[in-house]
């Protein structure tokens, strides 16, 4: 079971990000996927959150309508995205996927993946 995040980089403020968290030896069915970052010095916090059950979203309040998490509901059934926009310093952490299953809510997560490096420069 593994659960890999890419698509981080370095970006300048107003920029964006897509990232990828795409999951091994397990499907993405009635799990939540969130995204959390940390940066230097700070707590992990919580970024967003999707459910695969009844596809419900969940942001955290500094997200104010920047960014959105989506589901690929095609051919990388098991990837999840985080498209940012409007990027800004402040946004810059290092940001893991995890997820949690039979959960509508990310509140307590099972598996996490490495975390992906975003850097917003000024």
């Amino acid at each position: 079971v593994q659960l890999q995040a890419s698509g981080g980089g370095l970006v300048q403020a107003g920029g964006s990000l897509r990232l990828s968290c795409a999951a091994s030896g397990f499907t993405f069915d009635d799990y939540a996927i969130g995204w959390f970052r940390q940066a230097p010095g700070k707590e992990r916090e919580g970024v967003s959150c999707v459910s695969s059950s009844d596809g419900s979203t969940y942001y955290g309040d500094f997200v104010k309508g920047r960014f959105t998490i989506s589901s690929d509901n095609g051919k990388n059934k098991n990837t999840v995205y985080l498209q940012m926009n409007s990027l800004q310093p402040e946004d810059t952490a290092v940001y893991y996927c995890a997820a949690q299953q039979g959960s509508y809510y990310c509140d307590g997560m099972d598996y996490w993946g490495k975390g992906t490096q975003v850097t917003v420069s000024s």
